[in-house]
């Protein structure tokens, strides 16, 4: 689209050439520019995008800049009107995601089942707000048929807001938790603002549901769309005969329509189950057959960062690094996968936990819950990152039977210190945290003792959404 096109679609002004033609994605780091593509200048709470638009193609911004630039109020607000324009001028089936856990992995696992079909798009590890939706609906193209979309919500409309820019054809909902609680006020309130994706189904789309949590098959009611369900053994998808090798890979039988196929999943964790399930049944709902939905799945890696991510150091330590995100259920899960792979390898099993943000009022409360799973789960050892993160160490006092070690560290790098002294070859070890902690600092000096690390922590938000 040329700039003059641009500004047409978004009620803008161009300064510079409206003639210059824009070929590529859209970005919003130069750090990462796409030659022919439009840098989007955001003003924020520490840096001016306008400052660093000298060089680009052209710029959508909200003033002028030394490049061609098409000048809007509010540059978030006008690409979210561009990607509306061009996704409803592709070809492409929308798949879109939410849920309070496990949406970057159900995502990652439909785009490896959808690839072989045809050409996909998908969201880039957690860009599922107003600014990462567009982005990632501007990196189609004329030959994209699939466009996997992972949508979030801080507060009730965002994901109505998602849906207008791209509606979807098949839409899925995982589960509604605790995580982000602090925005929302209450899972009743999370589950409005989750099934914002169902009512936005057209009734002839699918509207997918985890049969196994109450909030979201009530959510079937929302709709007029196809309804499949995954999870139990009543679901439309299900599995059966589940075992767990000593990683904690997860295999078993997957089930839909009186047909069932062997799956064994390369990734760690028995929630990895639940997000193969999901994404299975929404390429089931595009027409993709059971047969090679498992095949694909057996093959399937890790591919957004710090997600249950494993790593063997060369003297035989084994690294869990989980420190994208973090809630009290996904905390729960990593410890269970932990445990797994301390009982399966007769291993010391090493807990480093950092806080959660954005549970409000049920911060303490959580973190109690995350402490008592450590020590139910009979971790050896678990240090503790920050004094927020406190109420881990009460969950774990209040275990009596934990036989286990606890360390409280103030800050990453005196955890860093002291577990570079203290962890053996033997030990396994997991790194759990939110986001804005900066925790994944503590896998990287482990996995390169040699490593020199400048500790940041955030502690803001999560850096992503809910």
């Amino acid at each position: 689209m040329t700039l003059g096109k641009i500004a047409k679609v978004v009620g803008g002004q161009v300064v510079g050439d409206p003639d210059i033609v824009v070929d590529a994605p859209a970005y919003v780091d130069t750090r990462k520019a796409v030659p022919g593509g439009l840098f989007v200048a955001v003003v924020g709470e520490h840096v001016d995008g306008h400052d660093y638009a000298a060089g680009a193609h052209a710029v959508l911004g909200s003033s002028a800049t030394e490049a061609p630039t098409v000048v809007v109020r509010d540059p978030v607000v006008a690409l979210g009107k561009l990607a509306a324009y061009v996704v409803r001028r592709l070809d492409a089936t929308v798949l879109a995601v939410t849920g309070s856990q496990g949406k970057t992995g159900t995502k990652d696992y439909l785009a490896h089942l959808l690839r072989p079909e045809g050409s996909t798009v998908a969201t880039d590890g957690s860009f599922n707000n107003e600014l990462g939706l567009p982005l990632t609906v501007l990196r189609a193209h004329a030959e994209t048929r699939f466009l996997v979309l992972e949508m979030g919500a801080r507060r009730i409309g965002h994901i109505r807001h998602l849906c207008e820019i791209a509606p979807p054809q098949v839409a899925a909902v995982l589960n509604v938790g605790t995580a982000h609680i602090g925005e929302f006020g209450s899972r009743d309130s999370i589950a409005f603002a989750k099934g914002e994706i169902i009512q936005a189904l057209p009734s002839d789309g699918t509207a997918v549901l985890n049969a196994g949590d109450p909030l979201v098959a009530a959510m079937a009611s929302r709709t007029q769309a196809h309804v499949l369900t995954f999870g139990p053994d009543d679901a439309d998808v299900s599995e059966r005969g589940t075992e767990v090798d000593d990683l904690g890979r997860v295999s078993f039988e997957i089930g839909y329509a009186d047909e069932w196929h062997q799956v064994r999943l390369q990734q760690t964790g028995l929630h990895q189950a639940q997000n193969a399930l999901a994404a299975a049944t929404m390429a089931l709902a595009v027409g993709v057959p059971l047969d090679r939905i498992a095949t694909a799945l057996s093959a399937a890696t890790a591919s957004s960062p710090m997600r249950m991510e494993m790593h063997e150091r060369d003297d035989g330590l084994i690294v869990v690094n989980d420190a994208y995100n973090a809630n009290p259920a996904s905390a729960t899960a990593a410890l269970e996968a932990l445990a797994i792979i301390g009982h399966r390898r007769h291993r010391r099993t090493v807990a480093v936990l950092g806080e959660m943000l954005d549970l409000g009022r049920e911060s303490f409360k959580g973190h109690v819950q995350v402490g008592r799973a450590a020590a139910r789960l009979g971790t050896d050892l678990v240090v503790v990152v920050g004094a927020a993160a406190g109420g881990i160490v009460e969950g774990l006092e209040a275990v009596a039977a934990w036989s286990g070690d606890a360390l409280v560290a103030e800050h990453p790098a005196e955890a860093i210190e002291w577990l570079r002294e203290n962890v053996e070859p033997e030990d396994v070890v997991l790194v759990k945290a939110s986001h804005g902690v900066g925790l994944w600092v503590v896998a990287d000096a482990l996995l390169d003792p040699d490593l020199e690390i400048e500790v940041e922590s955030e502690v803001e938000g999560d850096g992503s959404t809910p």
